[in-house]
């Protein structure tokens, strides 16, 4: 699930978040991502919330995940909105054991190669027989919610559902490449499409 494309001021607004460290961004981006998240009919009425994580270098560089702050902001928002819903943030459920490339401007091939043994759950129990809700800021070509998705399907999480505040166009993808579409060459600012509700099955464990 998505909330909108990533462009216009929707790609401006996250660049805020992630680059500028803007952080009070992040509760109402968490907050549109639970607006789309709590129509869902099928969505569990309990689960996991696993924001993916940074490598620990990254994150000390950064001062904070954007994803984890993301995580707490839907959240906040599901408990108002859909009080009947279960959710129990879990930010260290998912590991990420390696620095990896960055994955601007890398192809697909490439993506999943970089991400290959980079994500391990450390405690299995924790996951065994939950339903997860993974959190990210950008689902991109799907690299990273696959390497995730299936390091907590290893350890036996019953299922795992994505959810990012935006999504990259497919054709956006082949036309321009990764990096410009992260990079949001082309675009202006006040271009958005908040409407739209993505699901997508990231090699057969993403819901």
């Amino acid at each position: 699930m998505a909330h909108g494309l990533y462009r216009g001021t929707m790609r401006l607004l996250l660049h805020l978040l992630k680059y500028d460290g803007m952080e009070p961004v992040a509760p109402r981006l968490g907050a549109l991502m639970a607006e789309q998240l709590s129509g869902l009919a099928d969505l569990p009425a309990k689960m996991l919330v696993v924001p993916v994580p940074l490598f620990r270098a990254k994150r000390r560089q950064r001062g904070f995940n954007q994803a984890e702050l993301l995580a707490r902001g839907l959240l906040e928002a599901m408990r108002r909105i859909r009080p009947d819903w279960e959710g129990d943030l879990a930010a260290r459920v998912l590991a990420r054991q390696r620095a990896t490339e960055s994955q601007a401007g890398l192809s697909l091939s490439r993506r999943q190669r970089n991400l290959r043994g980079a994500f391990f759950v450390p405690d299995p129990e924790l996951v065994r027989g939950r339903d997860v809700l993974l959190i990210d800021d950008i689902y991109t070509t799907g690299a990273t919610a696959r390497a995730c998705s299936q390091a907590l399907k290893r350890a036996d999480a019953s299922c795992v559902w994505v959810a990012t505040v935006a999504r990259a166009q497919r054709h956006e993808i082949e036309l321009r490449g990764p990096k410009a579409v992260q990079d949001g060459a082309g675009e202006k600012p006040g271009q958005e499409d908040y409407g739209e509700v993505a699901l997508w099955d990231a090699g057969g464990t993403v819901q």
